[in-house]
């Protein structure tokens, strides 16, 4: 029988308040050498809080905490600010607990193994190479307790997998926070949850936390039906009491009381994030076509003859090493940067909303109602007014946070203001850029089936393979060096394409992202020329949709009227049905002409 060994770190009776927000109380956790810990809970559960207490950043309002002697904790934070470096190997060196010169093969190793850019500017660098930089600065001294708070943030696929696998060998233990499931899923052994300010531990990886989160509610709903049982029947003696005797047993009084209370708690409930977003009408198949693109920062070449078309409806992700230039393609195509040859034409009444991964727009000294509503108390969201508290609590902020700072809020809640400030935005077209971070995972379900149900075009820059995967028909891979090339198909498509190990075919120039046929099915590569039918078809087309176009402007107009339907309700409806006919038949035509047309261009191309 094994010898026990004690945890190397415990939290008991563990209490913090922020304000008058008791975030958590009474959570205990232990963690043992070895332990590969995930760490979940909604945004605002107190996450990086908890790290933060591990860590010795904060302090608890009560409780106690036993570390076993020499114990060495190393932290990587949500947020690093590397503004006191002047090269991202400084900010790694930083980690080391000698500084005489004789540890710089720890440095080197680690920015050798994560690959970072040493001389870089942490200014400047990317938001992976700060990433990989704050990682590398956690692990250089190889600590017994190594703490992460959404390592993957900003990090490609390539470092993931890497970050992976030094997990896996790592001797010490490893508690991390992450909303990319896949990740939590390879590297741990054990879930701690927290919910509600109560803090749950299983003995399973993540690959079963669903599972028994669902047990978890399944109980709760149990002991719910029980309490209300007992709430009714307390109170029906109260009824009787009154009105019978006139007189209360003040001690029974006092446990009904308690009950309700116990209700109030059991039944209180985080909610669920309510996101819409208002589409804007267009006018245009088009949304960009780039030609011949090229763009470079000094001696780095960023993009190097890049040419495409997007859409109306493509769904497009881009995707590339840290560093390669994700960032500057989407300023090169929506014309916030300009190109140093080539050009882009962006399409008629093109209506964008651009979340940013830097959060560039977020103030932190203004508050979430001056954030959303600068003036007044209502904003205008989807057709309709609507008052700012409650706007914010349809993305889980109470009316006390609506006049709290910015600076006080979580990194998922303040990528939740974020989404609640672009989805308010009238658009048709969205442009993502690494929205997932800190996002909470019930949050990020919600989104995904929000993107799912949008009309307009979307691009978005991740390295969350699933939620990329649920999203995009096509992907942009920018390989590094101004090479970038365009793979038709998912995420999961273009690093199963990439692993064969066979020279990718090039890409025709003029290759347009990818686009859904009649089938929703993926076109095979064109070959040869337009039949005779789809020549015609392509002429005849256009006019046919205009004119059909035309009848249902007509059509709308007449139905305008407020009083055709009193005076005639046969014609109304008879308009009525030629109105939906004509609509699919115009989404039909629109279609056709939109996959032979992108045909007849791979065939020139080619």
């Amino acid at each position: 029988m094994p010898a026990f060994e004690a945890p190397v770190y415990t939290l008991k009776g563990i209490k913090i308040r922020f304000g008058s927000k008791q975030l958590f109380e009474d959570v205990e956790l232990y963690i043992n050498r070895g332990d590969k810990i995930s760490l979940v809970g909604r945004n605002g559960s107190g996450k990086s809080t908890l790290l933060k207490i591990i860590a010795g950043i904060i302090e608890p309002d009560d409780g106690e905490i036993f570390i076993q002697p020499n114990v060495k904790i190393g932290y990587m934070p949500q947020d690093a600010d590397l503004s006191g470096f002047k090269t991202l190997r400084e900010a790694v060196a930083a980690g080391l607990d000698k500084h005489d010169g004789s540890e710089d093969y720890k440095t080197d190793m680690w920015i050798e193994q994560l690959e970072i850019a040493a001389d870089a500017d942490p200014a400047t660098a990317s938001g992976g190479e700060r990433r990989k930089a704050t990682l590398a600065r956690a692990l250089i001294e190889e600590p017994d307790i190594l703490l992460l708070d959404e390592p993957t943030n900003h990090l490609d696929m390539p470092t993931i997998e890497k970050l992976e696998k030094i997990i896996g060998g790592y001797g010490g233990a490893v508690d991390g926070i992450s909303h990319d499931r896949r990740f939590l899923t390879n590297i741990s052994r054990t879930t701690f949850w927290l919910d509600r300010g109560t803090l749950r531990r299983n003995n399973k990886g993540f690959g079963s936390f669903e599972e028994w989160q669902d047990q978890v509610i399944e109980q709760e709903i149990i002991a719910q039906k029980h309490l209300n049982k007992k709430i009714a029947e307390e109170t029906e003696w109260l009824h009787k009491g009154v009105t019978a005797r006139r007189k209360r047993n003040m001690g029974r009084l006092r446990r009904l009381i308690q009950l309700r209370q116990e209700r109030k708690e059991q039944v209180r409930q985080i909610g669920s994030v309510n996101m819409d977003i208002e589409n804007t009408p267009w006018r245009s198949k088009l949304v960009i076509e780039a030609k011949h693109l090229c763009k470079s920062f000094g001696d780095r070449t960023i993009v190097n003859d890049f040419s495409t078309k997007i859409i109306r409806g493509n769904r497009i992700g881009i995707v590339g090493p840290n560093g390669a230039g994700k960032t500057t393609l989407i300023k090169l195509l929506t014309k916030k940067l300009a190109p140093d040859s080539g050009f882009v034409r962006i399409g008629k009444n093109l209506e964008e909303a651009y979340f940013d991964q830097n959060r560039f727009i977020l103030d932190p000294g203004k508050t979430l109602w001056q954030t959303l509503c600068d003036q007044g108390d209502h904003i205008w969201v989807r057709g309709s007014w609507r008052h700012v508290v409650a706007y914010l609590k349809d993305f889980l902020f109470t009316p006390e946070q609506a006049k709290s700072p910015v600076a006080a809020l979580s990194g998922g809640e303040k990528n939740r203001l974020m989404l609640a400030k672009v989805l308010a935005q009238p658009s048709n077209f969205l442009l993502l850029d690494e929205p997932t971070n800190d996002l909470d995972m019930d949050t990020l379900d919600l989104l995904q089936e929000t993107l799912g149900d949008y009309d307009g075009t979307i691009m978005i820059v991740s390295h969350d393979l699933d939620f990329l995967d649920k999203i995009v028909t096509s992907v942009i891979y920018m390989k590094g060096d101004g090479k970038v090339e365009e793979h038709v198909g998912s995420y999961s498509d273009l690093i199963e394409h990439l692993s064969r190990r066979e020279p990718p075919a090039m890409p025709n120039k003029n290759k347009p992202a990818a686009a859904k046929n009649n089938g929703g099915q993926k076109r095979e590569p064109a070959r040869g020329k337009l039949s005779y039918n789809q020549q015609r078809l392509l002429a005849v087309l256009p006019e046919q949709i205009a004119q059909t176009e035309k009848e249902i402007e007509q059509i709308r107009a007449d139905l305008s009227d407020p009083e055709l339907y009193q005076n005639d309700a046969d014609r109304f409806l008879t308009l009525t049905d030629r109105l939906e006919e004509l609509e699919q038949k115009k989404e039909a035509d629109e279609n056709q002409w939109l996959e032979i047309s992108m045909l007849a261009e791979e065939l020139s191309a080619g």
